[in-house]
């Protein structure tokens, strides 16, 4: 998984987190890109994770660290510009912040990991979204992982 994961970072050149996600993501991740602590795996996705300039969506956050830049306001016309900044393959983390940038059009194609874990709680992506009409998605692609997880990818 660590694998996939790095695979498909290594063609990403921004990252977008709200707060809960990064405070998530970060320290650990750059700690163990750092450190070399880790499984060979692992190790990688960190060093690739941590290469990544970052973009952080809170109201509540004083400071970010690294390569993260933090913003307060105005979602969809700050992802609207760092969208139009050419050659940017942009990837975005959590729940809330996209279901929000999905409803406003703005993502472009969806990567899905679907694990063969079935689980009774816990918050899901598409809860509490609200789009204007049904969104249409196209696959691209599909791959079984070594670990059963089910990569698929779609465009709209």
């Amino acid at each position: 998984m660590h694998d996939y994961f790095s695979d498909l970072m290594e063609h990403v050149d921004l990252i977008i987190y709200g707060r809960k996600t990064y405070e998530l993501m970060v320290p650990y991740w750059p700690d163990l890109a750092k450190a070399q602590s880790g499984s060979n795996a692992t190790n990688r996705f960190a060093q690739t994770f941590d290469a990544i300039d970052k973009v952080v969506f809170s109201k509540s956050l004083d400071v970010v660290d690294g390569n993260a830049k933090l913003i307060r306001s105005n979602l969809a016309e700050e992802v609207l510009k760092l969208k139009k900044e050419s050659g940017r393959n942009i990837s975005i983390g959590g729940v809330d912040l996209p279901s929000q940038l999905i409803a406003l059009g703005l993502v472009d194609e969806f990567f899905f990991l679907v694990h063969p874990i079935i689980v009774g709680q816990g918050r899901r992506l598409f809860d509490d979204m609200q789009l204007p009409q049904a969104l249409n998605l196209k696959l691209e692609s599909s791959r079984v992982l070594n670990s059963g997880c089910v990569e698929l990818h779609y465009i709209v």
